[in-house]
């Protein structure tokens, strides 16, 4: 209670100290009468004297007196309590009993506010203990391997696709257009590394269009997601469609120049059409040959569905910021085949011909060759959301019929411990179950959470009643499978997954060795195989983290991405720059493999260093990150971008 304004009452809230008794200020407010009844005193006195007794001396010590009781009540009033507080407190008593004294003595320097030592020491505690203080220094440490890894990749490759960090010496493994630099440069642009942030947009506008009439072959759904992809991001993120203020990255941090990235994309995204052009039906071509503007088909004649699929978020957004809408129409064409297909449960075999536009083969899996598709049915509905309830509805259907297949055909539990994985249907819904999962297929828990929620937390959704039972379903089996692909992690020695992972399962009698960590409780549920031992530095666990993290708001999360970076750290970094991949994950120390690919610097240490940080930081209800991890907007619907636009004209009229 505040209490009324009699004297016994208690103090309102705002007269009160910060242990709430009262006590303190009520001391000073006496302390101040006191001084006040001085001040009358001595002043009544002194007019009972006659002006001749009034000597200069008696004069200059009144003088001396009052000048003695303005400081005592000054300090009081200004000293012994926080500004804020003091403008509540008896503020007036100030301004009113000595208004022409005020105007006569220059006010000492204004400090800032002291508090009691008991508030001290607690705020330097939390400051000390606090979660976020500790997450703000790993995602420095994060930071500091991102330049690391770049300064080996400048040092010994700038130019090349990629790095090999070991013989200290470039590849080119992606037909030739620094993929790592055009990789990098949106995950430089978040971590607010500006060195890295000139050097790459640098290299850009000085090279890659000359390379662009160059080069020859590519593949067209790597070089979409690694450079076509790196390229409409760091636009976005340098402000180049007036629309970044979503993204929660500080202003201050460098840029590259926007113009020149869109003159890039589009000339690089106008040779890689051909891809879709030239093919009889709607399934693209799988290679372009950049500087013949032509393309052609793999040597089997076959595409990889996934690759296929996976190109609609970098082709639309290219549309909606250049304004031509032919980017958009070829790759959509792709989806709107998609739709036609037969499909078993919603899932979809690996390989796909461009000649006939139909499937080849019965293999059905979520790793390669099969991932991105799926991830692409939810990510590409969430980008357009404008259309989600129309015209690509459609989307969404395919993909939650394509979960409840996963659910129905693909998950099992290991023994003895219950591990949840996705197992593969090498020969279609008749032949048998494999108990294989890739580390690829670590993609999906940050894609159950995204299609549970579409990007809010699920705290948020549960309050306005926004998941279905399905929804509360899949985003239990994303947390699930999360688990599993961390252990995949902490069963080996090294602490590091390998690129492939078997499982035991009741009435399958697949063996083999273990990952080497004889103290992990799931050493006997995981199998891996001598050529499945490697690791390719690949992102798609911590990438679900992160999902998982922003979603869930759990903890667990990110200190299990943070045992995953500290094994990276101590296992695959180079001393001379850059870090390597591993041949062998169980054993130890591991024999290293002399490659740094680059979704390294593209998308492992970026998810890791937003992970880490804080969640306002690309939203993921604002946000679509394409399968390189390169976020780009999700392009509103007419009412919000018109509200948009009012928010910004009353924000430029508040201004003026």
């Amino acid at each position: 209670m505040s209490g009324g304004g009699g004297g016994s009452g208690p103090l309102p809230y705002s007269m009160r100290d910060v242990d709430g008794s009262g006590a303190y200020n009520n001391a000073k407010f006496r302390h101040r009468s006191r001084l006040k009844m001085a001040s009358q005193a001595l002043f009544t006195n002194s007019s009972k004297y006659q002006c001749g007794k009034f000597t200069v001396g008696k004069f200059l010590s009144l003088l001396m007196v009052s000048g003695v009781i303005y400081l005592l009540v000054h300090k009081s009033s200004d000293g012994f309590v926080s500004g804020e507080l003091h403008e509540k407190v008896g503020n007036t008593h100030t301004k009113k009993d000595f208004p022409k004294i005020r105007t006569f003595w220059r006010k000492p320097p204004r400090l800032p506010p002291r508090l009691p030592p008991n508030e001290i020491y607690r705020n330097n505690s939390l400051l000390l203990q606090s979660p976020q203080s500790e997450w703000t220094l790993r995602q420095k440490k994060v930071k500091e391997a991102f330049e690391h890894a770049w300064s080996g990749y400048r040092n010994y490759a700038m130019g090349y696709d990629e790095l090999m960090p070991l013989t200290r010496r470039g590849i080119d493994g992606l037909g030739g257009l620094g993929a790592t630099v055009v990789d990098s440069l949106d995950t430089a642009i978040i971590m607010g590394a500006d060195d890295v942030v000139s050097e790459a947009s640098k290299w850009i506008e000085d090279n890659l269009m000359k390379k662009l009439s160059e080069k020859g072959q590519v593949n067209l759904f790597e070089t979409t997601i690694r450079v076509l992809g790196g390229l409409l991001s760091a636009y976005h993120l340098s402000g180049g469609d007036k629309a970044r203020g979503d993204s929660g990255i500080p202003m201050t941090s460098k840029r590259a120049n926007p113009e020149r990235l869109l003159e890039v994309s589009k000339d690089l995204a106008d040779r890689l059409l051909l891809a879709f052009t030239s093919s009889p039906t709607a399934i693209p071509l799988s290679d372009v040959v950049l500087r013949d503007r032509t393309a052609h088909a793999a040597p089997d004649g076959l595409s990889s569905t996934s690759e296929a699929t996976t190109l609609q978020l970098e082709y639309s957004y290219l549309s909606t910021i250049s304004g031509d809408p032919k980017y958009d129409l070829e790759a959509m064409k792709v989806l709107e085949h998609m739709r036609t297909l037969p499909t078993v449960e919603g899932l979809v075999p690996i390989y796909i011909n461009p000649s006939s536009g139909q499937f080849s083969g019965e293999n059905i899996r979520l790793g390669s060759r099969g991932d991105s598709y799926y991830e692409y049915l939810l990510k590409v509905w969430v980008q357009q959301e404008r259309y989600r309830d129309t015209s690509l509805k459609y989307l969404f259907e395919m993909y939650t019929e394509a979960m409840k297949g996963v659910k129905h055909l693909l998950v099992r539990k290991t023994i003895p411990n219950g591990l949840v994985f996705v197992g593969e249907l090498p020969y279609g819904r008749n032949g048998g179950f494999s108990p294989k999962m890739d580390h690829l297929v670590c993609f999906l828990p940050g894609t159950l959470a995204l299609g549970a929620t579409k990007g809010i937390t699920k705290k948020k959704a549960l309050e306005n009643h926004l998941l279905t039972a399905e929804d509360i379903d899949n985003l239990q089996l994303a947390e699930d499978l999360a688990k599993t692909c961390v252990e995949m992690y902490f069963v080996t020695s090294t602490g590091l997954a390998p690129e492939i992972a078997y499982f035991h399962i009741e009435g399958n009698s697949e063996g083999g060795p273990d990952g080497g960590n004889k103290s992990s409780q799931y050493v006997n549920d995981i199998i891996i195989k001598p050529l499945d031992r490697h690791n390719l530095l690949r992102p798609e666990t911590v990438e679900s983290l992160f999902v998982l993290y922003r979603i869930t708001e759990d903890p667990k999360y990110r200190e299990w991405g943070w045992q995953i970076f500290q094994a990276f750290e101590k296992y695959t970094r180079v001393d001379s720059g850059g870090y390597t991949s591993l041949d062998d994950v169980t054993s130890l120390p591991p024999p290293r493999r002399d490659k740094m690919e680059t979704f390294f610097l593209g998308e492992t240490l970026k998810y890791l260093y937003l992970l880490f940080g804080e969640s306002n930081i690309l939203p993921l209800d604002k946000y679509v990150f394409n399968t390189e991890a390169h976020p780009l907007p999700i392009i509103q619907s007419a009412q919000q971008i018109s509200h948009s636009i009012v928010m910004q004209s009353d924000m430029l009229i508040l201004e003026y």
